[in-house]
């Protein structure tokens, strides 16, 4: 049968009892940095530190809570602006596929109505040329009614 017996190594152990007397004098009551005034320097902590050191006086339950809390509303606000980045794109990418065509027929409409009104002016002004010298009176009423009714269009 085989025993097996453990060889220590006397570098090895000689190295653990110098670190357990160097953590014995890290832990030591007279070595706390409150104490020493020499390594504080107000002026040289910032406001982040200042904040920093305010969260151990706040219990982890209730960072926790407020913790979830922040991210609840983060999330609610991505949600939202997300939601209404979406809504913008959709509602005027659909305005400019409705509204462009809409805009040229409109366009369109209006310069045929002008040709049409342009033309009537025109047979309009070319009666009046032709018409006989007596019958200038009621020729001129009746180009002041089209006018007039034209106008209203």
């Amino acid at each position: 049968m085989v025993q097996l017996t453990e060889v220590e190594d006397e570098h090895f152990q000689e190295q653990q009892a110098r670190l357990r007397e160097e953590d014995e004098d890290d832990y030591s009551d007279t070595d706390s940095e409150i104490s020493t005034d020499s390594n504080y320097d107000p002026s040289e902590e910032t406001l982040a530190d200042r904040l920093f050191a305010l969260r151990d006086i706040v219990p982890p339950t209730t960072r926790g809570w407020v913790w979830d809390k922040v991210e609840g509303a983060a999330g609610l606000v991505k949600s939202t602006l997300t939601f209404a980045g979406r809504a913008t794109w959709a509602v005027s990418v659909s305005a400019l596929l409705v509204g462009v065509p809409f805009a040229l027929a409109y366009a369109e409409d209006q310069s045929i109505l002008a040709m049409e009104q342009e033309q009537q002016m025109r047979e309009m002004g070319s009666e009046l040329l032709t018409s006989a010298g007596g019958k200038e009176e009621g020729t001129a009423e009746r180009v002041g009614a089209a006018l007039g009714a034209q106008a209203s269009l």
